[in-house]
């Protein structure tokens, strides 16, 4: 995923700043808006206030006009950003379809629903991430755009970071005002880990990359600046630990909350009861086709002795080599079978997750749509130093398992989804690509690709790929179960070690992280969506010699909910089919 970009809990609360942008003349109303701006406008000025918001999310972008800014994250800014939404909904929604073409309707559907979820994470009726959960914060305090990204010359881009890093204890002093405790017992924990993470990082990375750059005082100034975001960390994590002994187990959204979640965020309106047996479903299918793939891969072995055994032939080098020896041959593989198309030269780098950033094993940092000929890079987290070291040498998956995590994070997963994105006709499409849209089709690409034959349709391939999509399914039914309050955090870990075959640490990793990211059932959920939409899209078409034509067609929208894309694609409703 692209950092701040993908509508998670974590990752994209659009935060405010004091700043309002309104598309409404000062004796103007919503219906004369509506009746007399011009479409396209109002669109650019969303875009911009969106911008203004969150200028982190601006940077991200390729904004650079925003370097060094982080967002107000005072009450009153938050507050303010929630009316803005609202307002900008409703303005929006006063574009009637008699005065839009069928594009600007769509379009019009694509703003309302990334404003709607945008707004579901910091509304005091919806989630309220911002007064409840530490990990919405760590979007606004990360540097590694001004550290990782060369979009500038190092001169420039430490001056960006100086004036970012002195703006970090107004931040995080904000955000411990913001958060109303008793908080939840994992937030504490991971809040602990990752503000932890920043205050090693700024003092460490954080200062070798500018080694021998810029004047003596930029060098002083720099020091400086650290010094004062790393005591803001160090306090901040004092804080942090400092609610441990009133922390309770109250992370849970509840059913009526995640199911406007759903709605809201990705238009998906199907009851929870039904998601929870078609996740079932896909479980069990997944199970089926691991039990027998297993029988003739590891004859007489129980399901977790056959996964050690897929485990055990690690990548030659260990995960980042292995995985920089993979990313040619998914190309060319892509290439020779005609998968999808390759829009242009761009290539991705393999790097190790900087150590603030290794919650989960890999993720893609990719320029955004206003960059030009910058890298991407795919971070792979080595295991927590402090496990034993049976459960570090769990954590680092077996080839065949690295494989599809590579297929999803480059390609044809996200890197390539980006590709497209970014070269979408609407800005719109290029800036705000969903969560569901985007962790779908990465996932969704796994067992596509297993499909097409990548890995020589190995049985170890297969248990590969399956383990992956096993870890998907106990993703979806952990966040359905813990935020509906039918399962613990103890019995999440349990689904992910014994339904799912995760190792220890990435069991207790990942239902920890359902905690505090309850959208992350959406790789499951996206993928059931686009598999469906294809095959429904391809049936008279020509079934699988129409699967390109079908990935271009849907990259090509850039990355609304799937629900809009398969009212474009099958000209029907904007509905979730599974």
């Amino acid at each position: 995923m692209r950092p701040m970009v993908i509508a998670s809990a974590m990752a994209l609360a659009l935060v405010a700043s004091g700043c309002k942008v309104s598309t409404v003349p000062e004796n103007g109303s919503a219906e004369t808006t509506a009746g007399q701006a011009d479409w396209p406008a109002f669109v650019n000025n969303f875009i911009e206030a969106s911008f203004k918001s969150n200028p982190g999310f601006a940077v991200v972008q390729g904004r650079h006009e925003y370097d060094g800014q982080i967002s107000d994250l005072s009450s009153a800014a938050i507050q303010g950003e929630v009316d803005r939404l609202k307002k900008v909904i409703a303005d929006a929604e006063g574009f009637t379809d008699d005065k839009l073409t069928p594009e600007q309707r769509y379009e019009r559907d694509y703003l309302v629903a990334v404003a709607k979820g945008q707004l579901f994470w910091i509304d005091p009726t919806g989630a309220d991430q911002l007064h409840h959960n530490p990990a919405a914060y760590l979007g606004f305090v990360d540097p590694s755009v001004y550290i990782t990204v060369p979009y500038a010359p190092k001169e420039q881009r430490l001056k960006a970071y100086i004036k970012f890093l002195q703006n970090v204890p107004r931040a995080v002093e904000q955000m411990r005002a913001n958060i109303q405790t008793p908080m939840a017992t994992s937030f504490v924990d991971y809040a602990k880990s990752a503000f932890g993470g920043f205050a090693t990082y700024y003092p460490g990375d954080g200062v070798a990359a500018w080694k021998g750059v810029g004047t003596a005082e930029d060098q002083q100034a720099l020091k400086t600046a650290t010094d004062n975001a790393v005591k803001a960390m160090q306090e901040t994590v004092t804080w942090v630990e400092s609610q441990r002994a009133a922390s309770k187990p109250n992370f849970a959204l509840g059913k009526d909350k995640f199911q406007r979640m759903l709605a809201d965020t990705e238009m998906v309106t199907t009851p929870v009861e039904e998601l929870e047996r078609i996740g079932r479903a896909d479980l069990a299918a997944n199970q089926k086709l691991l039990g027998e793939a297993c029988a003739r891969y590891a004859p007489g072995a129980a399901i977790p002795a056959c996964m050690e055994k897929m485990n055990a032939n690690k990548p030659q080098g260990g995960a980042v080599a292995g995985a920089r020896a993979q990313l040619a041959g998914l190309k060319q593989f892509i290439q020779e079978h005609d998968i999808v198309t390759i829009p242009g030269p761009e290539e991705a780098k393999v790097e190790e997750a900087p150590p603030y950033n290794r919650q989960n094993f890999a993720y893609i940092n990719i320029p955004g749509p206003y960059e030009k000929g910058l890298p991407s890079v795919y971070y792979i987290a080595p295991p927590d130093p402090s496990w034993p070291k049976a459960e570090q040498d769990g954590f680092v998956p077996g080839q065949a398992d690295l494989l599809f995590t590579s297929v999803h994070e480059v390609w044809p997963g996200h890197f390539l989804n980006f590709l497209h994105a970014n070269r979408s006709k609407n800005m719109f499409g290029r800036v705000f690509v969903g969560y569901a849209f985007a962790e779908g089709w990465a996932h969704y690409t796994e067992e596509m690709m297993r499909v097409k034959g990548v890995g020589g349709g190995t049985d170890e391939t297969l248990i590969g790929q399956l383990s992956n999509a096993l870890l998907r399914d106990c993703r979806y039914l952990s966040a359905i179960g813990m935020h509906t309050g039918s399962m613990t955090q103890a019995q999440s870990f349990d689904l992910f070690k014994n339904q799912c075959y995760q190792d220890v640490g990435n069991a207790r990793q990942q239902a920890a992280r359902g905690t505090y990211d309850p959208a992350y059932l959406n790789y499951t959920m996206g993928k059931l969506m686009i598999r469906k939409l294809r095959d429904d899209w391809s049936a008279s078409r020509g079934g699988e010699k129409a699967w390109k034509s079908f990935h271009d067609q849907f990259l090509s929208f850039g990355g609304p909910p799937i629900p809009l894309v398969r009212q474009q694609m099958m000209n029907g409703k904007a509905e979730a089919v599974f």
